[in-house]
């Protein structure tokens, strides 16, 4: 038999919880997009005698419309809220770009905020851009550790939201293929010949960081060379804890010391080239570096950087086109698009 799963009730009054579009839609057994129309007193569909029983279900949840979803959903005002966690990094500032230029080919504006990646933030940036009745939501900032944030929220009130380079797991998004790309930089340094291959591996709650270790782990298991857990090692996204995480690997004892990096991007990279240098280690003769993302940094370092190449211009684009198509009410699919390896000079044989 097929496995099957409860579906919880919705809430009632006096819960606790807010009821939500998606509640209602449950309750009636119709769409969240249903229960929109019923409940837009300009829709023809608001006088059926199916909107009135939405409208019924809903007076006894105690579900009253969210006046800024509402209005993304019956208004434009041509202009796109794209959530961020910083623009310091060069790769967010080009995703950026690309999503700006985008919106401006669709007679669009593209309203940017910051979060640094903390949940609150984020939380209450996206209301605010809400607020200033934006069409819309681009986001780069999804976690894997907070299901039921934000991101459920604007999902339960039919919000108009895509997500880019990152994954919650099961929103609409468009990323790089992340697994394929770790596996890329692995497989490149094993044709040369390194078996010790150690990773910068970014935090455990982003969806990039998390494909790429994948993709490293699959590569090292199809040539069969032992995982060692002690060389995969989590950092954020910055120059400063690329640094210090490969400090750690290169202080390993010989024998255990890798001799390849994969850095979760070219800002670790760039870190673990500093790292190498104050342990007397020369690049790529003692020790070999491969970054990710291909930032033009990397081909303009003194020693140019080995990078995995993301197709940003694809992923920006591709999440405005996402973001309109989800605004028609037409169907999508989450898009992966594939990384492309960049070998200079930063890798060399096993020494």
């Amino acid at each position: 038999m097929p496995e099957t799963t409860d579906t919880p009730p919705p809430p009632r009054r006096g819960t606790g919880r807010r009821p939500t579009m998606t509640d209602v839609a449950r309750a009636a057994g119709v769409n969240p997009s249903t229960v929109s129309r019923a409940l837009d007193d300009r829709h023809p569909f608001s006088r059926s005698d199916t909107a009135a029983r939405i409208k019924q279900i809903a007076a006894q949840l105690g579900y009253t419309p969210n006046p800024a979803a509402a209005n993304l959903r019956r208004q434009s005002t041509r202009t796109i809220g794209v959530v961020m966690s910083s623009i310091t990094g060069t790769v967010m500032a080009m995703l950026y770009e690309e999503i700006a230029e985008a919106c401006r080919d669709h007679g669009l504006d593209a309203l940017l905020a910051t979060t640094h990646d903390d949940l609150e933030a984020e939380t209450a940036i996206g209301r605010l851009l809400l607020s200033r009745r934006v069409d819309g939501l681009i986001l780069a900032t999804a976690r894997l550790d907070s299901p039921g944030g934000f991101l459920s929220e604007l999902a339960a009130d039919g919000t108009p939201f895509v997500l880019a380079l990152r994954t919650d797991g099961h929103s609409p998004a468009v990323l790089g293929d992340d697994r394929l790309g770790g596996y890329l930089a692995a497989r490149h340094l094993l044709d040369l010949g390194h078996r010790r291959i150690g990773m910068i591996a970014g935090p455990p709650y982003a969806s990039n960081a998390l494909g790429r270790v994948t993709g490293l782990r699959e590569a090292l298991s199809e040539a069969v060379v032992d995982v060692d857990d002690r060389l995969v090692r989590h950092s954020d996204f910055s120059m400063e804890s690329g640094e210090s995480t490969a400090a750690e690997l290169l202080a390993l004892p010989d024998g255990q010391r890798p001799t390849a990096l994969v850095a979760v991007n070219d800002n670790t990279a760039v870190g673990a080239l500093a790292a190498a240098r104050r342990h007397g280690l020369a690049v790529p003769r003692d020790l070999s570096v491969v970054g990710y993302n291909d930032t033009p940094l990397a081909a303009r370092l003194p020693i140019p950087l080995t990078s995995v190449r993301v197709p940003l211009r694809e992923i920006g684009r591709g999440a405005v086109d996402m973001l309109l198509r989800i605004r028609q009410e037409r169907p999508v699919r989450s898009l992966v698009h594939a990384p492309t390896l960049i070998p200079r000079e930063s890798t060399a044989p096993a020494p």
